[in-house]
């Protein structure tokens, strides 16, 4: 990406909003095409950078399907169990 852009909303709190409205599961396609749609332009690596905060962070998980294909997958809240609770 050569020119910064500025969002209102940060890119990663827009890919979490599209991914709740779609009951958390995505093709990478469709994700972009959605972006489009909500008029956020973003550049391939631009995106992949996001989606790799998300997941480092742990809200979401990505997976290769297909050599050119990426299912993006929203996590839901983890509760880890005490000692003594498992």
């Amino acid at each position: 990406m050569n020119a910064l852009t500025w969002r209102t909303i940060p890119l990663r709190n827009v890919i979490l909003s599209i991914l709740e409205k779609r009951q958390g599961v995505l093709i990478d396609k469709e994700l972009t095409r959605l972006l489009k749609t909500n008029r956020v332009n973003v550049a391939p690596d631009e995106l992949d950078r996001a989606l790799m905060e998300l997941e480092i962070s742990g809200k979401i998980h990505v997976q290769q399907i297909t050599k050119t294909k990426r299912k993006i997958e929203l996590l839901g809240e983890r509760r880890y169990l005490a000692i003594a609770e498992d």
